[in-house]
């Protein structure tokens, strides 16, 4: 097949000026935090948090916990499906950069942290939920989630991506209420101790765990010294190897703190996570952030952009997309591995 779709990268600070530009999907924490009376104090108290975390975690040669601080670049990625400048957004990403005050240096951060989708909203809220309705009781589709995939292995193997990052992206995420982890005994200095879904490698994961997997994601759950819960960190290649110490960091830290302003109950609890551990949002004993963000609101927009993007992405290029995706040979993305 000859179509190529053109993809470019779109990058915006998030810093306490931040303002959520017109093709940010709203349902992300970021944009949800930065409207609003409080958005100012909203944004100037995640940034702390952040940097707190991260200079807690990154403790070597760092006596006064203030040797680093870090910036956040939101990351649009934007594909083109018939070359004529209509460009739609596919992707949106964080890219973290590490500044060292002691060195007086820049460091290259992670790149992906949070993943937020136009597509995977419709396949969620639109394709699922119809799905469900007709089908009650039934598993989600076997095609669910294959064209979300394809676009994405596209997206890290194209000339925009690879221009921009060099490391594929690792993207932290909320372990699911619908499963039930268990300690292992293996501990990395960065990542903390690793949990496994369900007490078994052969069992089936989540929704998202096999939604990602057909990103070519793989998954892996750590608690950071420090947390109250794992978190699922969603890969290619090999997670302990392909990234250093302080990109590690910064994903944590960073993603962690926007757990904790979403989902206080599992993250901001006041008892960490148990040797057999199920996560759920009705758990009463957790603290507040003081940080204000509407997670109804959230929830409700969902629904609203998975309509907007069958409206102006499914069905205006619905031909197009469903032969490109039936011949797209589906890849693995080049893996980067972290220099020597």
């Amino acid at each position: 097949m000859s179509n190529k779709f053109s993809c470019s990268i779109k990058r915006i600070r998030f810093d306490e000026s931040y303002s959520p530009a017109d093709s940010t999907r709203l349902t992300t924490n970021f944009a949800n935090l930065a409207r609003g009376e409080h958005r100012q104090e909203n944004l100037s108290k995640t940034l702390r948090m952040i940097n707190n975390r991260f200079n807690a975690l990154a403790h070597s040669d760092n006596p006064s916990a203030d040797r680093y601080s870090v910036e956040v670049d939101i990351i649009s990625a934007n594909m083109d499906i018939e070359g004529k400048g209509n460009a739609f957004p596919i992707i949106e990403m964080l890219q973290t950069t590490i500044v060292d005050h002691k060195d007086n240096t820049r460091i290259n951060g992670m790149i992906g942290n949070s993943f937020s989708s136009y597509v995977r909203d419709y396949d969620f809220s639109v394709v699922l939920l119809d799905h469900f309705d007709k089908n009650p009781g039934s598993p989600p589709p076997e095609s669910f989630g294959d064209l979300h995939g394809k676009l994405f292995q596209y997206l890290l193997q194209s000339e925009a991506y690879q221009a921009n990052f060099t490391k594929n992206p690792v993207i932290c995420l909320s372990v699911s209420t619908s499963k039930t982890y268990h300690r292992t005994a293996n501990q990395h200095p960065v990542l903390g101790v690793e949990y496994r879904q369900d007490g078994s490698s052969s069992n089936k994961g989540s929704l998202t765990d096999d939604y990602f997997a057909k990103m070519g994601l793989s998954v892996r759950y750590f608690m950071p010294a420090g947390s109250a819960a794992p978190l699922a960190f969603y890969f290619t290649g090999d997670l302990l190897s392909d990234y250093t110490d302080l990109e590690l960091i910064s994903a944590i830290a960073t993603m962690e703190t926007f757990q904790k302003i979403y989902r206080p109950e599992i993250y901001n609890a006041n008892s960490t996570a148990a040797q057999v551990y199920q996560p759920s949002l009705k758990y009463q004993d957790y603290s507040l952030t003081q940080i204000v963000y509407d997670r109804e609101e959230r929830s409700q927009m969902a629904v609203t952009q998975g309509k907007f993007t069958e409206e102006e992405f499914i069905k205006p290029y619905q031909g197009i997309l469903e032969q490109w995706a039936a011949n797209y040979e589906t890849q693995k993305p080049v893996v980067k591995k972290r220099a020597a």
